[in-house]
């Protein structure tokens, strides 16, 4: 099992200069995390020891099931993140690394590295989703699921490396088309409510088809991969949703470990990777 408390403590860092429009200043040096999501767009920022330096963080529709369909708008809004952070931090950022679904190929996972180059980075390194989020939870032996608004990225790790990585399409846009059905209202006002906490227990009960669809795919995954999972670990904005690990946890009959900010998980790893592709001379495409 992994210390979940030094990841949300890590994790919150990020979480906190967001909220505060604050930086960690001073660093010889900074590497930045694109994480190009279905709902989110953020842009994470460490230093050279690794420490949380600074985030910014926007609400977007530029990519639908893993894929960039509005390169434009994708390379406006990490420009303005990346400008933001920069005001925070009192300093250039130019380096980054950027990550993608799993399975995503070809142009596929250009299109990732090419929205950073757009906004003005330097794209030092490409990687799969579960394997940048892997970088701040540190799991040894079992199961990285990533829900996000798309697509739900699965990653089974053994001795601390990756061994089968999957991706479907069933993520947060699934909820939010079951409550918009279920209430008949449009789909935007449903993502709202998806979204706000104190409306989450009110929505469960709608939701849990979907969840409980994740499960499955969760559970045939891992079997798929051939390898015994022991342990869950969900990251990704749509795991935010209360009582998700409940259901996942019920239907695979394992233990499931969710971060306090698991939307932040993986963009503090893709920032983590591009110190590591600097540092270590590890750059490319995974």
């Amino acid at each position: 099992m992994i210390d979940i408390d030094r990841v949300n403590q890590y994790v919150g860092q990020i979480a906190g200069y967001i909220e505060g429009n604050t930086a960690l200043r001073g660093a010889k040096q900074y590497f930045a995390g694109v994480d190009l999501g279905t709902t989110y767009m953020v842009v994470a920022v460490v230093d050279e020891e690794g420490r949380p330096a600074g985030g910014a963080l926007r609400c977007a529709e530029v990519v639908r099931d893993g894929l960039v369909v509005d390169y434009v708008g994708a390379v406006k809004i990490v420009r303005e993140l990346k400008k933001e952070v920069e005001e925070a931090l009192g300093s250039e950022l130019e380096v980054a690394a950027v990550a993608y679904p799993p399975g995503c190929e070809g142009r596929n996972v250009d299109a990732f590295r090419y929205v950073a180059e757009g906004a003005g980075f330097e794209c030092v390194r490409s990687l799969e989703e579960p394997v940048a989020a892997n970088l701040v939870l540190q799991v040894k032996d079992g199961a990285i699921v990533d829900i996000g608004g798309g697509t739900t990225g699965i990653a089974v790790l053994k001795d601390g490396e990756v061994v089968y990585t999957a991706d479907e399409p069933t993520g947060g846009t699934h909820f939010s088309l079951v409550i918009a059905g279920a209430y008949k209202i449009p789909f935007y006002e449903a993502e709202e409510r998806k979204k706000d906490p104190s409306l989450q227990m009110e929505l469960f009960p709608v939701v849990k088809p979907v969840m409980e669809k994740i499960s499955i795919i969760i559970e045939r995954e891992s079997r798929r991969s051939g390898y015994s999972v022991k342990e869950i670990y969900l990251c990704g904005g749509t795991s935010a949703f209360k009582g998700i690990e409940k259901i996942i946890a019920g239907r695979t009959g394992l233990p499931v470990v969710k971060a306090a900010y698991p939307w932040l998980v993986t963009p503090v790893g893709i920032a983590l990777a591009c110190r590591e592709a600097i540092l270590n001379g590890h750059e490319g495409t995974d």
